[in-house]
């Protein structure tokens, strides 16, 4: 696949841009800590191997603490690791106050969160509330019968008198999103695999059990959750059909069957009841956050999730702006500034890559400018006024290694609808540490998921050495946005906005401002910004993605390479 040839960049930090004394408004204690946070995704079993396994666990992620914080994030996400069948690589859970022996013991939690509050990172759980596994001693109790004490704690329905389920709700993996079970003779409701039962969010016992789950992390130094599905807590009571989508939207989904509009099992108004509720719980302990998994159609949805009075979700994630899928500048300006104007003044949460999506280069990539996109998005993530997050491995640039056959797949939807669907592995497989065996990753003899084959140039070992590399320009973005008051803490404001070719904005605070620029096109461009929004002359470069940017440039002259990112101080 794709390796990224060496760019040269300019860094040119000004001691008079810096504020040292303001450093400490990321520190541990500070419950506003996430306003302007990078918060790192992990995705345990990829991410290292410290007992030759074949698979990540917590051990491995506390053995590379020091590599986060030389990165210098705030908080890492970490994806389920509590005991579940794995057979969605533990969104199944089965045990929610526990660890998965493959990723250790809770002592090694233990000492997770103690080594990395040494290091001012927080550690973020993802919660699943929406369903539990199958082996859920809940659920198996509730499949039992119909008048045991856990009888109402998941959704169950009869089917309709010629034995078919009890409406038209598809799974989110295909097929109906319902099964059957003869011990109750009733159909109970999944919206993903079967061996994941939804909960009965109706149930004030079930909501009471989740949220003293969640007490009981907090209380053991977690300093928030990522709230997996979050949108799809309540369904329909009268489980009425969803209608089908008519018109352009019309026609089947990858599974082959009618597309439906789910109107009545997600984002139903009782939503937000349920998060008004947990926040109440999270504000017990100081400093804990909620972020949502929120892929919802338009910003006005995503605003409503920080709730009427900013008592739900502190940072629903922004999906909006990082899954364009494609380059185009009105598309993206038009997202940046609905970011900053219709979320009500609050945070968003911008997201290029997670564990369900193929990479960024794969997306956005044209195969020649690959190393200068992924330095763009670099930029656009973490130059807005924003919290960002990253995934493992999108900051050395790592790109998706598909399984070449079905025989290959491990998730189980790939091993469904292969070739059509080919799964998630290839957004998976594990990080690149070094050119060694198994990438630095593991000792094993067979990982759980195959190395990319561009680990020997596309690791973290070359790139820290090399100070060119896609991994430095990120430790000097991150580095810039923590120390540069105007990126960390100013107003976003959008320049120049008849150029299609060129999105350009300021960061302002203070009387100051820094422009940004990002040439969103295979060709050079070159950028007039003087009287389109700009006070002033001349710009003081501070960074740029690509040699030679200058360190003072006329701002009605500014030239920008393919796919360049150029960030200055503006002069009066």
């Amino acid at each position: 696949m794709r390796s990224l040839p060496k760019l040269l960049s300019c860094i040119c930090l000004s001691l008079a841009l810096a504020a040292p004394a303001l450093l400490d408004a990321q520190g541990f204690d500070n419950p506003n800590w996430w306003r302007h946070a990078v918060i790192y995704e992990i995705y345990p079993r990829s991410f290292a191997d410290s007992n030759g396994d074949g698979i990540g666990d917590l051990n491995g992620i506390t053995r590379r603490l020091d590599y986060l914080k030389g990165l210098g994030v705030d908080a890492i996400w970490i994806t389920p690791f509590y005991p579940s069948p794995q057979v969605d690589f533990g969104y199944d859970i089965s045990d929610y106050r526990a660890i998965d022996p493959q990723f250790g013991t809770m002592a090694d939690f233990d000492r997770l969160v103690a080594e990395a509050k040494k290091r001012d990172i927080r550690i973020i759980n993802d919660m699943v509330l929406n369903h539990t596994s199958d082996k859920d001693p809940w659920f198996i109790e509730s499949a039992s019968s119909r008048n045991n004490p856990k009888a109402d704690w998941y959704i169950w329905a009869d089917g309709k008198p010629n034995g078919q389920p009890p409406n038209n709700w598809q799974s989110d993996f295909g097929g109906s999103a319902w099964q059957y079970v003869k011990a109750r003779n009733q159909y109970y409701y999944h919206e993903f695999y079967k061996e994941q039962p939804d909960l009965n969010w109706r149930n004030p016992a079930v909501k009471n059990a989740m949220f003293d789950i969640c007490r009981f992390w907090m209380k053991k130094g977690v300093m928030g959750f990522r709230l997996d599905a979050i949108t799809s807590l309540f369904e329909d009571v009268a489980l009425k059909d969803e209608p089908y989508l008519t018109g352009p939207e019309a026609g089947l989904n990858e599974y082959g069957e009618k597309k439906l509009r789910h109107i009545y099992t997600d984002n139903l108004p009782e939503v937000h009841d349920i998060l008004r509720q947990l926040r109440q719980v999270v504000n017990e302990y100081p400093g804990r956050i909620l972020i949502g998994e929120t892929y919802l159609p338009n910003v006005g949805e995503l605003a409503k999730m920080y709730g009427r009075n900013n008592d739900e979700l502190q940072l629903p994630m922004d999906t909006q702006l990082g899954f364009t899928n494609h380059f185009s500048v009105p598309d993206f300006r038009a997202k940046l500034k609905d970011a900053e104007t219709r979320l009500n003044g609050n945070v968003p949460l911008f997201v290029f890559e997670n564990h369900d999506n193929p990479r960024s280069i794969n997306r956005y990539g044209d195969g020649t400018h690959d190393a200068a996109i992924a330095r763009l998005l670099a930029t656009i993530l973490l130059t807005p006024r924003d919290a960002a997050l990253i995934y493992y491995g999108e900051e050395i640039g790592m790109v998706n290694h598909d399984p070449k056959s079905r025989d290959e797949v491990q998730d189980p939807v790939g091993r469904k609808y292969w070739p059509k669907n080919k799964g998630r592995d290839g957004e998976r497989t594990p990080m690149q540490w070094n050119a060694g065996p198994d990438a630095g990753f593991s000792t094993a003899a067979k990982t759980w998921l195959p190395v990319g084959g561009d680990y020997k140039t596309v690791n973290v070992a070359a790139e820290e050495k090399d100070p060119d590399s896609l991994l430095n320009y990120y430790k000097k973005l991150i580095q810039l946005r923590r120390e540069n008051a105007q990126l960390r803490d100013g107003d976003f404001v959008s320049v120049d906005e008849s150029n299609n070719n060129v999105l350009s904005y300021l960061r302002k605070k203070d009387g100051r401002a820094v422009v940004v620029s990002l040439n969103f096109t295979a060709s050079p461009q070159t950028v007039n910004l003087t009287g389109k929004g700009v006070s002033g002359r001349h710009a003081k470069t501070i960074l740029a993605s690509y040699a030679n940017p200058g360190n003072t440039n006329d701002l009605s002259n500014i030239s920008l390479p393919p796919y360049g990112a150029y960030i200055a101080e503006v002069q009066p």
